[in-house]
């Protein structure tokens, strides 16, 4: 995942309200992508300019208006004057380390989150990137820092006018761009989990220093996943509670499922960041009970060799008068000490079960 600043310094000293890309450098062409539907006429299509994006603010049908990469900031700023942000909403829409939050500007609500997923060639490599939803009275707006998201079975369903969303107004394409956003956070979840079972299995079989790089990268994602989660409680708990009329009862009542969604995951990022916190002791413990083990064997090698190296060191002594030195059993007899003072300790040890 992305480090927490992101560049967040190059706003040091600016005004309030001054428009600057704080993110990843990006050198691709924006995408904008406008889907106008109601319950019987559906139109879907890519735009060059920003301008062809004005008409659909008054349309009496619902406007989904989506924009790939926020980098160039006139487009920020042409789409945000004509639809009537506020200058703080689209410096919050560019910068990209913003924290989940609700904001009710009574012509429009804006809410921001993060939206998660695996990378097509790793399943362990979580990215992340942040969406901006504007919802005015017939329209949403969303700005992704990318081109890519989880909003494909979304459209599918808006094309094919599946279950009631063509039925609905904005406020419900908004609620259901939020509950895909919150959905995939499930596969997540998921994912990490059977990454944490293996840990636990490689763990007890044969802890390495590999595991506990796996332990604290897999500490560093959860610290991100509850940075990314947890706010997200308020807004939608915000939104379920907001008093203004771009919410609808018949949406709000959808809200209550995705809110309860958000807290199965922030109830398993909890529930995972514990795991860890329990297997990183276990894997201490089992290098330390691994070297207590090393150290018990050397330390019974070495007293089993004390008394034999004495009897070594004391015939290794060149007196002359030493009355085994002309004894014809001498040798052997020196021997069989040895040898029987070897399987006497290694008798007690193994009586001991220090063995």
């Amino acid at each position: 995942m992305k480090a927490f600043g992101n560049r967040a310094s190059k706003k040091a000293g600016l005004a309030p309200g001054t428009l600057v890309h704080v993110g990843e450098e990006r050198t691709e062409k924006p995408k904008i992508t406008i889907i106008d539907y109601d319950r019987d006429n559906y139109q879907e299509h890519v735009v060059e300019n920003v301008e062809e994006c004005f008409p659909f603010k008054d349309y009496p049908t619902v406007s989904w208006i989506n924009l790939d990469g926020i980098h160039q900031v006139d487009i920020i700023e042409k789409l945000g004057k004509h639809f009537g942000l506020h200058p703080l909403v689209m410096e919050d829409i560019l910068h990209t380390s913003q924290r989940p939050k609700m904001e009710d500007y009574d012509s429009y609500i804006y809410i921001v989150l993060k939206m998660l997923w695996f990378a097509d060639d790793d399943d362990k490599n979580v990215q992340a990137e942040q969406v901006s939803i504007i919802l005015g009275n017939n329209f949403v707006l969303s700005f992704q820092e990318i081109e890519g998201d989880t909003f494909n079975f979304l459209r599918e369903r808006l094309r094919n006018a599946k279950g009631r969303i063509r039925l609905m107004g904005a406020d419900y394409l908004a609620y259901a761009l939020l509950d895909s956003i919150v959905d995939n956070y499930f596969i997540i979840i998921e994912r990490f989990g059977e990454i944490i079972e293996d840990l636990e299995d490689k763990l007890i079989e044969n802890p390495s220093p590999e595991t506990l790089q796996s332990i604290h990268d897999l500490k560093k994602e959860m610290i991100y996943l509850r940075k990314s989660v947890w706010p997200l409680r308020e807004v939608i708990n915000g939104l379920e509670r907001t008093e203004s009329p771009l919410f609808k009862d018949t949406t709000s009542v959808f809200l209550k499922d995705v809110y309860d969604h958000t807290i199965q995951v922030a109830e398993a990022v909890e529930t995972y960041r514990d795991i860890l916190s329990g297997i990183l002791d276990v894997y201490l413990s089992s290098i330390s009970n691994k070297m207590n083990e090393i150290m018990k064997m050397l330390t019974i090698i070495a007293t089993i060799f004390i008394p034999l190296t004495f009897v070594a060191g004391m015939y290794g002594m060149n007196f002359t008068y030493m009355p085994e030195l002309d004894w014809k059993w001498g040798y052997p007899a020196v021997w069989f000490v040895n040898i029987l003072i070897f399987l006497s300790m290694y008798t007690y040890f193994r009586k001991k079960k220090w063995l």
